[in-house]
């Protein structure tokens, strides 16, 4: 049930009066032998009311009439539904006088309400501190556990960003309690960017460098958190940034600030971070999680401090290299999917432009991911895969044929012979403008028997319509085309270098490169926006 809210016609006229603290009327009241205990729909007596509100003289006047009545009967810590006892919501509020009355009435400062917070731990929680110096001096327990996960008033506080409160907690109280999870007060400090809350604390002498349960340290935490302030503390004051945060011994707080694209706290972190990180086995290269989190800036700076683009093997995540992480924008990340897909051409540019080494399986990866913009990055760089990696990543593509027209272009210019791709599963399922593409790089006069059946059964069907030049035989110089890219190679004559050595007119030598053939098909666009997985327009009629 819901004890916050309270209904006006279950409230006695004396909490009624209570509430307006009109002390006259409640002394009429109590004189003309109203009741003091009448509890309305939330269980708060009129009491409550007086403590909640401040009325320090009804509150004195009412503990009174309850003495003379029939005795206290515990009176002074009569509970609400939801257990609070009119300390509580006193110290809650910050009424000092209230509290103090009650406190000579009798009023015991530690009970505590159904969740384990004590009338201190509400004060603190507001701030109040002339009631929390109240209540320590009437005997609080200061170092109690107020909540169910062993929060300490000195947790709350900094928690709460009440630095004098802190200031005060610091000379009565533990300096490093640990709630269930092994979290001090100043790891809180870090957690939530409450520097000067931090700089009490250490200044008192708190460990800097305690590890909570997972092992994560203050500075960790302000790492991935992004309080700069606070790294700059934690370091000032000798943390520790080489101190492993997990129980692997990789995580460090420079892993963090990489991850969530802190920048600031990243360039504070790597002067100051050793470098074993960067190659050595068993350890993961901040480089991966700066990919991993899609951080273009991260793994920007990172690599311009001279980290390797290939990292090491990293059995933690199951990635060869930082390179073959990309191929991944699905990983786990803080980063919405759709947001990691854009960048991830960006990082791939960078990681190769650093050196990063190309594996033949991830071309078949950008297929199987639909990441054509990668796929164009990988060609540029290294060029089409050989042997098993280049069937492997035929075979990708003819189970990918739904999305032919964004890969396929990019393949033959790279100089994929075409006749990889002469398979009755692709022109079965392909588009018609992507099979008219593809019978433009071959004699489509002389295609498998298996092809040419596929092509006349949707013909019949009205799924597919040849472009007229297809219906007629090759032209000479097409099939001479052909025959010169059999004796050179397809990808030798896909190579601009190479053909532009042949000593023939330039127009032929463009001839020679299918230029007339990509020119009159709408390609994905050479260069790739900085933030997009798209190369521009799949390719159909012109």
């Amino acid at each position: 049930m819901d004890f916050t809210e309270c209904h006006q016609h279950t409230c006695s006229v004396v909490a009624l009066a209570t509430r307006q603290a009109d002390h006259a009327l409640v002394r009429k009241l109590i004189e003309e032998g109203y009741g003091v205990d009448v509890r309305d729909n939330r269980g708060w007596n009129p009491l409550h009311e007086a403590a909640s509100c401040g009325a320090h003289k009804v509150a004195r006047l009412l503990l009174g009439a309850v003495r003379s009545r029939c005795g206290d009967g515990d009176y002074v810590n009569s509970r609400t539904h939801d257990s609070a006892t009119p300390l509580y919501l006193a110290a809650r509020q910050g009424r000092f006088r209230v509290a103090r009355h009650l406190l000579r009435a009798g009023a015991d400062v530690n009970r505590t309400t159904g969740d384990g917070a004590s009338p201190l731990f509400a004060a603190v929680d507001g701030g109040h501190r002339k009631v929390a110096e109240l209540l320590v001096r009437w005997g609080s327990e200061v170092n109690h556990a107020h909540s169910v996960s062993g929060w300490s008033c000195l947790h709350q506080a900094v928690f709460r960003g009440h630095p004098e409160m802190v200031r005060f907690l610091v000379t009565v109280a533990r300096i490093d309690p640990t709630d269930d999870f092994e979290i001090t007060p100043l790891f809180v400090a870090a957690q939530y960017g409450q520097r000067e809350c931090l700089d009490i604390l250490a200044d008192a002498g708190a460990n800097i460098n305690h590890q909570s349960q997972d092992l994560a340290t203050p500075l960790l935490i302000a790492s991935q958190e992004g309080h700069l302030s606070c790294v700059t503390t934690l370091l000032e004051r000798g943390a520790n940034p080489n101190l492993y945060c997990n129980e692997d011994k990789w995580q460090l707080p420079i892993h963090a600030a990489a991850e969530f694209g802190h920048i600031g706290i990243l360039e504070r972190l790597l002067p100051v971070t050793g470098r074993s990180c960067d190659r050595s086995p068993g350890k993961v290269s901040p480089v991966y999680s700066a990919v991993l989190g899609t951080q273009v800036e991260s793994l920007q700076l990172l690599l311009k401090e001279g980290y390797s683009p290939d990292a090491q093997d990293c059995g933690a995540f199951g990635f060869s290299s930082p390179l073959a992480a990309c191929l991944f924008p699905h990983y786990e990340s803080s980063a919405p999917r759709q947001a990691r897909l854009h960048r991830v051409p960006a990082m791939v540019r960078l990681l190769l432009a650093a050196g990063a080494r190309v594996e033949g399986e991830m071309f078949g990866t950008c297929l199987e991911l639909d990441l054509p913009s990668v796929l164009q990055l990988l060609l540029a760089n290294a060029g089409l895969p050989a042997g098993e990696h280049l069937q492997g990543l035929v075979a990708a593509g003819l189970k990918r044929v739904s999305s032919a027209a964004r890969w396929l272009p990019l393949l033959l210019r790279a100089g994929l012979n075409p006749s990889h791709f002469l398979h009755p599963a692709l022109f079965e399922e392909a588009k018609g403008d992507v099979v008219n593409f593809l019978l433009e790089f071959t004699n489509w006069k002389r295609l498998p028997l298996s092809v040419l059946a596929c092509l006349s059964k949707r013909q019949a069907e009205s799924t597919w319509e040849p472009r007229p030049h297809l219906c007629l035989l090759p032209p000479l110089s097409h099939l001479c085309r052909l025959a010169v890219m059999d004796t050179v190679g397809s990808q030798l004559l896909a190579g601009e270098a190479f053909v532009r050595q042949l000593p023939v007119p330039t127009l032929l030598q463009d001839f020679l490169r299918f230029t007339d053939v990509l020119e009159a098909h709408v390609l994905p666009c050479q260069q790739l926006p900085e933030a997009s997985d798209s190369l521009g327009e799949s390719i159909g009629p012109p």
